[in-house]
């Protein structure tokens, strides 16, 4: 497998990935199985808090592995604090997991329930100077993740996203995507889960503080559809539908997951 081509594929994918990114084999890797009865309520976590402004949206594109919307980080402008985190946040971009089919798709999964897909919110500690010096710290990125479970009423909240995917269906596609406000796909509940992992794609850094949103938002059949009409190819290539672009669970190795909520 040569170096920086890893997918979703038998051939690169993530039962493979360690082969170059050692890392993918740490002992705080994500995503993981949630068991309940594992779970530790901690009273002393607070409530989290997010404040987006809706101007800090630039960009929405695909990749090849995932659609991304990127933001402007180069100030506090949309910020996430509270709850496990120590400081403000900032948000830098929010990117997709999904599968083939509605029944499977999210990265985490919760008492052996795999949802249709989850979303990151990706924020990174602007004390540590740049983005790139958050990936070295144990406390130097906050995800926030979002299961997306399907149900008879479509989301408003994701039709802005998906209404875009017409103008990024293959790879190396870009469109601005400007005025958003991505706290309109939280869910109406505030109760997470925490633990401390990894980014879910290579190089799998282990510098996440995990909020998980025990409530998921629900989308259509069809936005779903929606969503793996998108191509891993290039444009002038055959066409490879992107999907299944989530690692499986990986080992706790003594980790502690701890909940806001009884």
């Amino acid at each position: 497998m040569a170096q920086s081509v890893w997918g979703y594929d038998s051939d690169n994918g993530p039962e493979r990935w360690h082969e170059n990114y050692p890392l993918a084999k740490g002992d705080k890797q994500s995503p993981i199985e949630i068991n309940s009865k594992d779970v530790r309520h901690d009273s002393s976590l607070a409530s989290w808090h997010a404040s987006y402004d809706p101007g800090a949206a630039k960009t929405i594109l695909n990749n090849g592995r995932t659609c991304r919307v990127v933001f402007d980080d180069t100030f506090d402008r949309s910020v996430l604090r509270g709850g496990p985190l120590t400081g403000a946040y900032r948000l830098r971009q929010l990117h997709l997991h999904w599968g083939s089919s509605d029944d499977h798709g999210s990265e985490h999964v919760i008492d052996g329930v795999k949802y249709a897909a989850e979303l990151h919110m990706v924020h990174w500690n602007p004390k540590h100077g740049n983005f790139a010096g958050a990936l070295k710290q144990p406390d130097g990125v906050a995800v926030v993740g979002i299961f997306l479970k399907v149900g008879k009423t479509p989301k408003p909240e994701m039709k802005r996203i998906l209404e875009e995917i017409e103008n990024i269906k293959t790879k190396g596609k870009e469109a601005p995507f400007q005025h958003f406000d991505p706290s309109i796909l939280f869910p109406k509940s505030r109760d997470y889960w925490t633990y401390h992992g990894s980014f879910t794609t290579p190089p799998c850094e282990e510098c996440i503080t995990w909020i998980l949103l025990r409530e998921p938002i629900e989308v259509s059949s069809d936005q779903m559809a929606k969503l793996r009409s998108l191509s891993k190819n290039n444009e002038n290539e055959p066409v490879s539908p992107l999907v299944d672009n989530w690692r499986p669970p990986q080992p706790l190795k003594g980790r502690i997951v701890r909940a806001s909520f009884k």
